[in-house]
């Protein structure tokens, strides 16, 4: 059993709708990370760096448990544990490659064009026009890729597809002010709408759906999101 860790953010998303393509069974665990959880003793236990998503695989590797954390890891660790959504052993290369330019590049860029768009105090203008362009680099980047493909790696459906999705779900919050975000990269439209209407799509996104999370934005929900930005509490060190 997979025991799955999860909030409704765009790495987690991810490994939720590897889980609903493949049917794997697993147990949906949330974390509310505007409340702190993650940054509990027992969770990290789970994942030292105090992130979701993370798993617990009870049935791991010679039947022991195995905790797995960060997205692509995991993502990696269950397509092998399956033997699903890997594409075709030649296509290895180019997988681990397209993995490694979402996990370096696509994610943490996108992720701090929406931090800096938000939630950053105003006047950060370099900070917010550095993320911005490099985020809308890596979109062409992967713009030019797909032009004539369906899927980012090989004629196959994989992981790669999978750990895209997550952060292209979020153009409009990656583009803010965007009508029509993905429209001046139209490969990377058609292709996002292709893996979007899948069934499992659906079902990922309605997990988030089963769990109440906190969606107030208050001085608690700063202090758990982004702690590095406040001083250590007495006693804790600097």
């Amino acid at each position: 059993m997979i025991q799955f860790y999860f909030h409704p953010t765009p790495n987690p998303a991810k490994v939720a709708l590897f889980l609903e393509e493949t049917g794997m069974p697993y147990e949906a665990i949330p974390v509310d990370t505007s409340k702190g959880e993650q940054h509990t003793a027992a969770f990290r236990a789970i994942n030292p760096n105090g992130k979701v998503p993370a798993i617990i695989d009870t049935d791991g590797p010679g039947g022991r448990e195995a905790r797995v954390f960060d997205s692509t890891a995991i993502l990696i660790y269950l397509a092998e544990k399956s033997g699903l959504l890997l594409g075709r052993p030649e296509d290895r290369p180019e997988l681990l490659s397209w993995l490694l330019f979402i996990a370096s590049g696509l994610g943490p860029f996108s992720g701090q064009a929406v931090h800096f768009q938000y939630a950053a105090p105003e006047g950060l203008d370099y900070a917010v026009n550095r993320y911005r362009r490099e985020a809308d680099r890596h979109y062409q980047v992967l713009n030019d890729h797909l032009a004539g493909h369906d899927f980012i790696v090989g004629d196959q459906y994989t992981i790669a597809d999978i750990s895209a999705w997550g952060w292209i779900d979020r153009a409009s919050r990656v583009r803010k002010g965007a009508d029509t975000p993905l429209a001046p990269f139209p490969e990377l439209q058609r292709w996002f709408a292709g893996v979007d209407a899948r069934p499992a799509v659906a079902r990922a996104r309605a997990l988030a759906k089963r769990h109440a999370f906190k969606t107030v934005n208050d001085e608690e929900t700063k202090r758990a999101l982004f702690p590095s930005n406040y001083p250590p509490a007495a006693g804790k060190g600097a």
